[in-house]
């Protein structure tokens, strides 16, 4: 049951990275209704699986999808 939790937050944060680009992760948290810990396991799990990169910025951290496939979120 919580690893079904862990997937569905990991798949809506994916979602909102390729729709939107890159987030800071306290703005991600709110776009996708995030609830902690399990908003914060998914960010673990999709960082684990090499699908997100996570940069320290000021007082934050940026979050953005690793371009796995050849091309940018949105290009053809």
């Amino acid at each position: 049951m919580m690893e079904e939790k862990i997937g569905t937050a990991a798949g809506a944060i994916w979602e909102a990275l390729n729709s939107h680009g890159g987030s800071t992760l306290s703005k991600l948290k709110k776009q996708v209704e995030g609830k902690a810990p399990v908003f914060d396991w998914a960010i673990g799990w999709l960082a684990r699986e090499d699908k997100i990169a996570i940069v320290p910025s000021k007082r934050s951290f940026l979050v953005r999808l690793k371009d796995s496939h050849g091309c940018a979120a949105g290009a053809p």
